[in-house]
């Protein structure tokens, strides 16, 4: 089974990352860690750094536990859930695990959600976590 991780290095991401870990012993999958990003011009250089340095900490952790991972920046100018849903179509992923972040309502109806995106568009069972 591919498993595909949202992670975008919070703590909810974390979690993620330890449920995939879970799940690709038990099913002896193999694990796709995504961190997306908007954009990527010289003013977003240092987000970029820290990306690198996240996905990074999860291949470290993946690998620990022979567990096959791959590590992508995906900077294609679409939201986080937009490029999820994505790449779990082009990549033949058969589940999501992503993060939740606690927001309020109007949080929610302004800035988006994730997770929310992921959850309504995915072709595959999508897990969240907290």
């Amino acid at each position: 089974m591919k498993i595909l991780v949202g992670y975008d290095g919070s703590n909810s991401g974390k979690e993620a990352l330890d449920l995939a870990k879970k799940h690709a012993i038990a099913f002896k999958g193999e694990v796709d860690v995504v961190t997306s990003m908007v954009k990527g011009t010289e003013k977003e250089r240092q987000d970029m750094d820290q990306a690198k340095r996240g996905l990074e900490y999860a291949d470290v952790l993946f690998k620990e536990n022979n567990i096959p991972c791959k590590t992508h920046l995906l900077i294609r100018g679409l939201s986080s859930g937009e490029d999820l849903v994505e790449f779990a179509q082009e990549n033949n992923i058969g589940e999501i695990i992503v993060g939740v972040k606690r927001r309020s309502k109007v949080g929610k109806l302004l800035m988006g959600s994730t997770a929310q995106y992921v959850i309504l568009n995915a072709h595959c069972p999508v897990v969240t976590v907290k």
